[in-house]
């Protein structure tokens, strides 16, 4: 089975995907590390070259190389499902699981290393990000719902590794059509 974890940045997607990998003694993928590997550039160096269209097709080409993994946790870009069909394509190929943490986590998060992403160069006042990441949040709200299962992250201490974990196996044993195909 695969899982594809999607989210806005800083969600915790890598993160959480290792842990969760980790307990289901699946491998773990980072679809920008694996980017970064396959081209030998950093992804702010790819946004620089070939700018963010660029950057998404070499975004799907690499999702869509994902399909030869068997059993998998897949951590996705922020953007991921918002371009091309990805959504449905991860969709129909696993289990997509939305992480949501609250505004004010992302915000947190994304100030401790910002230059690590493309998208926010050039914000500066605290003003700037909030009203970019609410906007970013409502624009990619309809790919996002889209998830198979969705997960709040309410609780920064919860480990939310084992409670997904959990939620994974209650989903399949739950989804006639999922549990013949993981049996």
């Amino acid at each position: 089975m695969r899982i594809f974890l999607i989210g806005f940045m800083g969600s915790g997607k890598s993160y959480t995907g290792k842990r969760l990998a980790a307990r289901l003694q699946y491998p773990f993928y980072d679809l920008d590390t694996f980017i970064e590997q396959k081209t030998g550039r950093s992804i702010p160096e790819i946004f620089a070259e070939a700018g963010e269209e660029g950057f998404r097709q070499l975004e799907r080409q690499a999702l869509h190389e994902t399909e030869a993994l068997e059993r998998a946790v897949i951590a996705c870009g922020g953007g991921t499902p918002c371009f091309f069909d990805n959504m449905q394509w991860m969709n129909a190929r696993g289990v997509t699981v939305w992480l949501r943490p609250p505004l004010g986590v992302l915000y947190q998060r994304l100030q401790r290393k910002p230059h690590k992403r493309p998208l926010l160069a050039g914000l500066t006042s605290e003003q700037n990000w909030m009203s970019f990441l609410e906007d970013k949040l409502t624009k990619r709200l309809p790919f996002y719902s889209q998830a198979q299962l969705s997960y709040e992250q309410t609780d920064e201490a919860a480990d939310t590794a084992s409670e997904l974990e959990n939620i994974l196996r209650s989903f399949l044993s739950d989804s006639p059509e999922n549990a013949a195909s993981t049996a």
